[in-house]
This record gives C-alpha cells, structure tokens and sequence, in this order.
C-alpha cells in the first residue's frame, strides 16, 4: 500500500501512518524519528507515530501559507461543505475513533463518545463561519465609506494536549479553518493517533485541499519552532500553565497573538440549603471523571459546615464503589492515569496533604497507573493538593461558615477557569458567583462542561481569558481586522 491511500474499511490505517508525520498531504518520515504510542492501561504499544523537527516544521509552515491564499479565496459555500462533511464523517466513524480514545487515551467510553459528539458539533458550528458577517460600517468624518473588515489570519499553529485531544483540538483546527486560514497541527506525542491522525484522516476525506492542515507532533522542540516560525501568526495553545508562560513569553517576544487555555483548580461551592446526595452526585463527575485529567476538574470542594460531614461521608462511600480499570476490556467508572509521572505527581501530592494533616477518607493507593478515587477532608489550605492542580482524581473538601467565606476561599487561588456552586436558591447563587472571578460558572451543576456554539476560558493562572467556541468569540480569536476607506474622488489635503 501506498503512503496515500488508505483501507476502504478503517479511517485509521496504521500501515499508512506509522512513523511518519503528514505534510503538504502526503505522509513521510518525520525528521524527529518515531515513538511509541503507549496504550496507558496495558502498557502495550499500539502503533509507532511518527516525530517532526524544527525543519519540518518550516515546511509545514511554508507549504501552508501556499496553500492558504487559494483556501481564503474559495467561495465560503465550498469552505462550509468541507466543514459540514467533517462533522458527518466524525459520526461516521465514531466506533473506530472511540476505540483508539480508549486505548491510547485511557478514556473510558462514555467520555470518549461524548468527545466524539462534541467535535462532531464543532465542525457544525465551524460551517456557519464562513457565511457569517465579517465586519461593519463605520461612521466617518469624510465623505467615503469606512468599514472593518474580519480577513484571515493565514496560518495558525495549535498545540493540544493529552488528556481530550479531540476536543481540545478541533475547537481550534475547526473555526481556523473555516474561517479561510491553515493549520499547523502539534497533538501531545503521547496521544498522537487520536488527537493527529484522526483528524487529518476526517478532513482529508471531507475534501479538505492538501497543504492546509499539516501534522508536526512532537515536543518543545517543535512548539518552539512552531511558535517562532514568522509564518504562524496566531497560536492556539491548550495545556499546563507551566507551559503555557513559556508559549506566551515566546508568541510576545515574536508579535504574535497566543490564545492560553492552561490550568485550573475549579472550586465547587455546596451552600447550606443544598441537597447533600443531588450536590455529591455532582461532585464525583466534576472531580473523578477521566481520572481528574480535566482542566475543569472540581479540586477544591468548599461546603457548608452543617453539611460538611455529610458530605465527606456521601462522597468517601461513593468513591470506595466506583471501579477502576481498563476501559476497553471491560465497564469501569475511572480508567489509568497517562503515565507513571503523573500517577507518581498525584500519589505525592496525596500523600504530602496527609503529613500535613489531611484526613484521607478514600483512596490514595493505586495499583499500575489505575488510581483510586481520593477524598481529602479537612486538607490544609496551603498544601498542594488543595491550592495546585493534581490533574488526578483527588477531592479535597473543606468548610465555611459564611457567605463571606465562601467567596473568600473560592477567589483564593490563582487559577479561575470554572465555578460550580449548589444552592436552592439560584439567584442567590449568581450573586456570590458574581464576587468570584472565574471565566464559566455554572450554578446547580458541577464544573465539567462543554458545548461548542458556547465561550469558553479562564482568568488568571487559567489563561489569557481569549475564548474558543460561538460565532463571534471564533472569528475575533482566528482574523484580523482591517480597516478600509473608500471615496468617490481623491481627497484634497493642504500640504
């Protein structure tokens, strides 16, 4: 078989891709060499991917700043159709993408089918962009017309991370595109197949010209490339807040807009006219679901002390039940941690809040990478695992008395991604989430959530607070603007 063609059969052919990155729309061997792809449950390889270098990465960006220029040019109902294709294709191909979710994410299927709905809804909603209004008419002091017009940015870097590479992908790669620019695609080396492959297999065979998303997975070395390449104008960057500074210090020192969805530690208010099992059930999908590897994770629960213990019992009981184990081989409520460094960050930070007096509830223990669901009571507020991100699947719980208090420990941090407060009193709710400054709140709901046509960002440590997702926020984040005159004669001036 050829290094273009492809099984009638599977989207995903490894005889096609193995070892090799996707440039100008053909696959070839990436300058990096190839690694492993990990499935984390078993520790079995499922495929060799291949790794770009910081050359290769020139050539993407050279061939997608040639291949742009025609794209921006073609009618917006030819652009819409690539899109509308791809959200088919997307469901299409569910059942196949899901499988490599599973095993080379660790998701577990729920989640990996969720994240199949949500970049299929991307792609839909990116096919509106391209008929949207582009600009306005200007008021002007002259006798002419003035307007400010939306053009494409040309071509866009987008670096996603491990954990939902799908989604955290494609709400970049999608709106770029359709919005007339190409894309320079770095997934996470760890999870190359489904946050990579997949994609470029969907838009290859959505008709998308060649050239106009090309593959460059790898590490800091190809960020950086990425990101200093003149060519690459706006970069689109999900991943820590460690890396996140260094993206941005580096997109500023090169005049280039970086658009950060970093870290977060979302606080999780249960105030005292809640109901305990409604406000627990809540609780164990925003903190234990996908193992805690989600920037939206509850890590901080702040509730009321006449619930308080409550609370921690519910929620300790609920953890003990929840099974962990291989998502693909069987049903299991929580699958493995990505690698031993993450499993090994957690168990530190868990077993560091204990020594400084942490009340372990539930968990702490793990066997391979399948970490049990932890339950932190009464965790000291400067111990990591309270006032950091575990990306791991770790609640610590805390009381308050007040009001006052609540707001006081849910804005101590420097995170401020996401917001869940519970309450009967949903008004009442609003307001307090009003005096907390956090991108997304969501009042009698916990904080994990995701829909396209909606903004999505954080503050602070969480980010730059630019936005991914709806009309407006998706052209401001992937145009320019531009502002053009136009009058019946030459004007006169006096010099």
């Amino acid at each position: 078989m050829s290094t273009t063609a492809h099984s009638l059969d599977r989207l995903i052919d490894e005889s096609v891709f193995a070892g090799r990155i996707y440039l100008d729309g053909e696959w070839i061997e990436g300058g990096g060499g190839e690694i492993a792809s990990i499935e984390p449950a078993t520790g079995e390889t499922l495929a060799m991917v291949g790794v770009a270098s910081a050359a290769d990465v020139a050539r993407a960006a050279e061939g997608a700043a040639r291949a742009q220029r025609e794209w921006a040019a073609t009618p917006h109902p030819v652009r819409a159709g690539v899109l509308r294709r791809a959200g088919q294709l997307w469901e299409q191909h569910a059942e196949e993408i899901m499988g490599w979710n599973v095993r080379e994410v660790g998701a577990i299927p729920p989640l990996a089918g969720f994240a199949l709905h949500v970049t299929a809804a991307e792609c839909y909603e990116a096919s509106a962009l391209p008929s949207a209004p582009l600009g306005q008419v200007l008021s002007s002091e002259e006798p002419r017309i003035s307007l400010a017009e939306q053009v494409p940015v040309g071509v866009v870097g987008v670096i996603s991370p491990f954990n939902v590479p799908l989604i955290l992908g494609i709400r970049a790669v999608a709106p770029a595109l359709a919005l007339g620019n190409a894309v320079l695609l770095k997934p996470d080396p760890r999870t190359v197949i489904t946050g990579g492959v997949s994609m470029v297999r969907i838009f290859e065979e959505a008709g998308l010209p060649a050239g106009l998303l090309q593959l460059v997975p790898g590490g800091a070395e190809v960020g950086e490339a990425m990101v200093s390449d003149p060519r690459v104008r706006v970069i689109a960057f999900t991943g820590s807040t460690r890396a996140g500074r260094a993206v941005g210090e580096l997109a500023g020192r090169h005049l280039k807009r970086a658009h950060l969805e970093l870290g977060g530690n979302s606080a999780f208010l249960v105030r005292a006219d809640a109901d305990v099992d409604q406000a627990v059930n809540l609780a164990t999908w925003g903190a234990f679901l996908h193992q805690g590897q989600i920037c939206m994770t509850v890590g901080r629960h702040i509730v009321h002390e006449s619930l308080f213990d409550a609370y921690v019992e519910k929620l300790a009981a609920k953890a003990e039940s929840m099974v962990v184990g291989d998502p693909a081989a069987g049903q299991v409520h929580l699958g493995p941690l990505i690698d031993e460094v993450q499993r090994d960050r957690v168990h530190t930070l868990v077993q560091d809040a204990v020594a400084q007096g942490a009340e372990l509830r539930a968990g702490g223990t793990y066997e391979g990478l399948f970490y049990r669901p932890t339950v932190l009571a009464n965790t000291p507020r400067d111990a990591a695992a309270y006032c950091d991100e575990v990306f791991g699947p770790v609640a610590s719980v805390v009381s308050y008395s007040t009001d006052d208090e609540a707001v006081e420990l849910a804005s101590a941090t420097d995170y401020g991604l996401s917001l869940g407060i519970v309450s009967k009193d949903a008004l009442g709710a609003l307001d307090l989430a009003r005096r907390i400054p956090t991108g997304i709140v969501h009042i009698n709901d916990q904080t994990v959530n995701d829909e396209a046509n909606a903004p999505f960002g954080g503050t602070g440590s969480s980010g730059t607070g630019s936005r991914h997702g709806g009309v407006q926020a998706n052209v401001d984040a992937f145009t320019e603007t531009r502002w053009i005159t136009l009058r019946r004669e030459p004007g006169q001036y006096p010099l």
